[in-house]
Parts: C-alpha cells; structure tokens; sequence
C-alpha cells in the first residue's frame, strides 16, 4: 500500500492543494497538518472586517467544518513539522508525530518580520498574520487608542484604514521616501498618502525607527523624525518565508524555498505559495510572490504535477488592497519600467496606470477601475514569455 502525500501547511495554499488533488481524481491516503488551531482560512480579511469586529473567526474559514471529511484527509491542526527526512521519505513533528510520505508539498507561508529593536518585546507591541494576532489586538482596542503601525505597505495602511473606521487614532511610520514603494509607482504612493491624510492618518516618510518605548507597556516610538506617542505599536515591516524546514533538509532556499517549473523542490518534494521561490519567463528573474493568487494557482500546478502534469507554472501576478472606498487592484510586476502611461483622473478616485519597459507592458495599477485590471490581465497573459 502506497504512503500517503502529505501536506505541511493548512493555509490557503495547503488547503487548495488538498482539494485539487481530490477533486483530480487522486485516491489515496492524504495528510494535511496546520500549526493553528484552525480550520483553512483567508487571511485578507484579518486587516479588515475581521478586525474590526464585522465578521467572526467561522466566516473566514475557506471551507465548511467538514470539509477533511468531504475531502477524505487526515486534518492534523496545532502541530508543527521539525524535520524532514527525505532518505526515509518520513516527517517529525513538534508532537512527536513520525509520518511517512510518497510525496511531501510544503505550503508553509511565511512570517511577520521581526525588528531587532529597543522595546520590541513590550506590551502593546503586535504583529498581524494570524487570527490569535488580531485577538490580540482587539483586546486592547475596547476603548480609543492611538496606534502606532511601522510600515507602510498593504498590511500597514489597510490596518490604518480600519483603524480610523473604528475611532482609533493611526500614524504610519515608513522608512522609505514613500508609501507602498516596493510595490507601486510614485503615483499611487502618493495617491495613497493623500487619501490617508485626508482620513486623518499621520504619515512619516523617510522616518527610521530607532526603539519602542516604555517601561512594562509600550507608550511611544522614537524615530529619525522625533518621538510618537502611541498606546499601541504594530510593526508591519513585511515578511520572511518559512523555508527553514526545506533549508534543514537540504533543499535549495534563497528567501524562498527554491522549485522548478512543476513546483518541485526535489525528487518527491514541492513547494507552493508565500514560502516558495519560482523563475518566471514572462518577467526573465527568479520571484516569490505573496498573494491569494499565487497561493491557489501554485497549488493547483503543485497538485496537478504530483499527479503527473509537466506544464510550466508562469502566471501573470495580480494583487489587491482594500483601503476606505478605495480598491487598489494590480496585475504584473512593475520593475524595470520606463514610462507611464495614466488612464481617467487620479482626482475622480477611478484610474489606472500602465507601466512600459519600452513598447512592452509590464504591468497596471488599477484604482477603483476593475474593467481596467482585467484588461491588463489579459494582455498581460496574451504576452508570449521570454527564451
């Protein structure tokens, strides 16, 4: 009798991978193990709704409550995988579980990236990747607090956003000249900064974070700009991808867990989603992509390659962010580009923004202009990918 596969990770990714292979015919002894007390769930909503108190932990949930049971898996949740043995084809667990695979998918995700800084480790500091994060949170936002979020990318501003919705005070703290810098143009960035200063949200650019202060609880931040008070700091400084456990087992990792075209990381190993590092034609670069998308996508290719398929996994990116009534949907990589082409008024809140590399389009940035993201989709996957 056949081992069975095994899943690490019962995120998105893990979730879907599960799912497609079902749902592709595959019979089999199957394993997915999560290291949350959860059932599979959507973290976009953790910023948002969730946060704020409009929906609970149940609506989040990608699938109904019996879905390892439609699926026919073994749901291991709250454990944590410590090691591969990829010469016995076994994995250990933090539990003390020893299991052992055909074939082993890591979706592990990633992380929360952690500042090496004076009073990092006070009271009233947080993270936001989990729902036991937002708990956190929300415990101490029973009354009006001021809040103080480092980083001023997606995570950083959608929690402003609602923050602000909910009667909270809100300052973003960014270390580069501008937000959203690693991911959109100058003109979005300051799209963006207007938007949120309207909405009473401070914004400090260029602005290094030297220390959190307090004694036992957290009562400011100082920064290259001057102190700012704060009852509350998240840091929402970006991600690392949780490729230790594949780096540990001798797999290839670079900020990601290394795969090929099938999303294989070794002979009977692949990889999908946040953690997993791919080399995309279309854009002529390794990449590792934190999104919804990419977390599904890839995990159907991984699925569909365990299963036997060798078609190359080279999607088009695409990404959103939801800020007040502002819907920020983007499709491609902007890197490399050399001009700008604006479509409609960034006065009238409804526009989109096309970036060349030359006569070839790299990617759009679509604010409140959904005809015009799908549109770039599809010119962007009407591209023929490079040699």
């Amino acid at each position: 009798m056949a081992e069975p596969i095994v899943i690490v990770g019962a995120g998105q990714a893990g979730a879907k991978a599960a799912e497609t292979l079902r749902r592709s015919g595959y019979a089999g002894d199957l394993v997915l193990i999560g290291d949350e007390p959860h059932e599979p769930y959507q973290r976009p909503p953790l910023s948002k709704k969730f946060l704020s108190g409009a929906i609970d932990a149940a609506q989040l949930w990608l699938y109904g409550p019996t879905f390892a049971d439609e699926l026919g898996l073994d749901f291991i949740k709250n454990d944590r995988v410590t090691s591969i043995d990829r010469a016995a084809k076994r994995i250990a667990s933090k539990s003390g579980r020893s299991l052992p695979y055909s074939q082993l998918l890591l979706a592990t995700g990633t992380r929360p990236r952690v500042l090496p800084l004076p009073g990092a480790d006070l009271k009233g500091v947080h993270v936001l990747r989990s729902i036991a994060d937002v708990e956190a949170m929300q415990a101490g936002l029973k009354s009006p607090r001021r809040i103080a979020i480092i980083g001023g990318g997606y995570i950083g501003l959608e929690t402003a956003a609602m923050l602000r919705q909910m009667g909270h005070e809100a300052t973003v703290i960014e270390a580069q000249q501008r937000l959203l810098q690693r991911v959109a143009g100058p003109e979005i960035s300051e799209f963006f900064r207007a938007l949120h200063t309207r909405n009473g949200v401070g914004i400090h650019l260029s602005a290094a974070v030297k220390a959190i202060t307090g004694a036992d609880h957290v009562d400011g931040v100082e920064t290259s700009a001057g102190c700012i008070p704060a009852d509350m700091v998240l840091v929402a400084a970006g991600s690392i991808a949780n490729d230790e456990l594949a780096r540990a087992a001798g797999l290839e990792s670079a900020d990601g867990i290394v795969v090929d075209g099938q999303c294989r990381a070794a002979e009977d190993i692949y990889a999908a989603g946040d953690c997993t590092r791919f080399f995309s034609q279309r854009y002529g670069r390794s990449i590792r992509l934190e999104s919804v998308q990419n977390a599904t996508d890839q995990a159907r290719a991984a699925a569909a390659a365990m299963l036997g398929a060798t078609e190359i996994y080279d999607p088009v990116p695409w990404f959103w962010s939801d800020q007040y009534d502002i819907k920020l949907q983007i499709a491609g990589l902007n890197q490399g580009y050399d001009r700008i082409e604006t479509t409609g008024d960034p006065g009238s809140g409804s526009f989109s923004l096309a970036y060349f590399q030359g006569d070839r389009l790299l990617c759009v940035d679509a604010v409140n202009s959904p005809r015009a993201h799908m549109t770039a989709r599809r010119q962007l996957a009407g591209v023929t990918p490079r040699a």
